[in-house]
């Protein structure tokens, strides 16, 4: 029975954590305009901020068709992104991976069920230097995979110089199923844990079970459990979240209830 349960439930959770982590690229096609790849790489809930990597896919038209390289200098703005300043792409060389932060504002407070949304992602890309800089046309596309969320990709947003409304991008982010059914399980385990030590305690001290003195150790244990098994919930809530006032903190006073209960039923017994 236990067995069946065991396997039932870690298939149950495979099942609910089938969905896709991915985003992939819907079309990374250079041809005509040059594209330039979101790849995202971390969360961070508690600053709002997205760590990417910006790949830069020149259209035919500024590499060399021998060498792959760069025909001319190129600057990219990404645009909304937490570092100012312009991506450079020198003459001769072949684009390389840069990093940076995009903004997803969202409220962590409300763990597990956060989502965190970027403002609209659109570039500006121009070739040339001096007075010869001219922009060109260019596409954003989003990629990558963060395992705990479904991630959502939406063109939107008003026309940058380089792309119109349907070269920019949105990306919402949201905690995938698995995690959430993670988090139900934990905090039925919390939960769990003083409605044991409230019955054993009561049941010694209405005298209706033999009082056992090592349950002493039993109860301490379970005290001090509780603050190391909400550390291990998934996505890190932050302290003082809404699981700390209305589950954590009642978990540690019923204990605390239950140890107290545990300590008269000793006092009427230890003469």
């Amino acid at each position: 029975m236990i067995l069946a349960i065991y396997v039932g439930s870690v298939a149950g959770y495979f099942w609910i954590d089938s969905s896709a982590h991915t985003l992939a690229p819907s079309n990374l096609d250079a041809a005509d305009e040059t594209v330039v790849l979101v790849e995202l790489t971390a969360i961070h809930p508690l600053d709002n901020r997205v760590d990417v990597d910006v790949v830069v896919i020149p259209q035919k038209g500024l590499l060399d068709p021998e060498f792959g390289t760069l025909n001319t200098d190129m600057v990219v703005v990404v645009c909304p992104c937490t570092d100012l300043g312009e991506l450079s792409f020198p003459k001769g060389e072949i684009p390389k991976v840069i990093k940076t932060q995009l903004a997803a504002t969202g409220e962590a407070d409300r763990w597990p069920f956060d989502t965190y949304t970027t403002k609209t992602i659109g570039t500006d890309v121009f070739v040339g230097s001096g007075a010869d800089r001219r922009y060109v046309p260019a596409r954003v596309e989003v990629g990558g995979s963060l395992y705990g969320w479904d991630i959502r990709s939406d063109r939107s947003g008003p026309a940058t110089h380089s792309g119109g409304t349907d070269d920019n991008a949105t990306i919402t982010f949201s905690r995938s199923r698995g995690p959430l059914a993670l988090i139900f399980g934990i905090c039925l385990v919390l939960l769990t844990l003083p409605a044991l030590a409230l019955y054993a305690a009561i049941e010694m001290l209405l005298g209706k079970k033999k009082f056992q003195p090592p349950f002493s150790t039993w109860f301490a244990a379970m005290l001090f459990a509780v603050v190391p098994i909400r550390n291990v919930l998934p996505g890190d809530p932050p302290p003082g979240s809404w699981i700390d006032e209305a589950l954590v903190f009642w978990v540690l006073i019923a204990l605390v209830a239950a140890i107290v209960i545990y300590l008269v039923a000793w006092a009427r017994r230890s003469d």
